[in-house]
């Protein structure tokens, strides 16, 4: 993993779910996180459902905290919900962080 790619998680962590006290990094819902040479980021995330009241707002929050990155040239964030989300993708931070270890 590069030093940019663990800045941009360490902005991840910032970002937060706002029906559970889990950031979105550790809950699980950045499916795939890709970096090239040049900075261009991108991103597949997905909600904890469909009906998710930050719906129309967390993907350019997560889009503004990885350009705010040093380093960073361009983003692409994608929403998509194949595979849907489950509790078997948070981490085991976010387990502990949940009382669910």
């Amino acid at each position: 993993m590069s030093k940019l790619q663990d800045r941009i998680i360490e902005a991840l962590r910032s970002c937060y779910d706002p029906e559970i006290p889990v950031n979105i990094y550790d809950l699980g819902l950045i499916y795939e996180l890709n970096v090239d040479e040049a900075g261009a980021v991108s991103v597949r995330m997905t909600l904890t459902a469909p009906n998710c009241p930050v719906a129309g707002s967390l993907p350019g929050d997560v889009e503004r905290k990885i350009r705010s990155v040093s380093g960073v040239k361009d983003v692409q964030v994608e929403l998509v919900w194949d595979p849907p989300w489950g509790r078997d993708r948070l981490s085991p931070a976010a387990l502990v962080q949940l009382g669910m270890f």
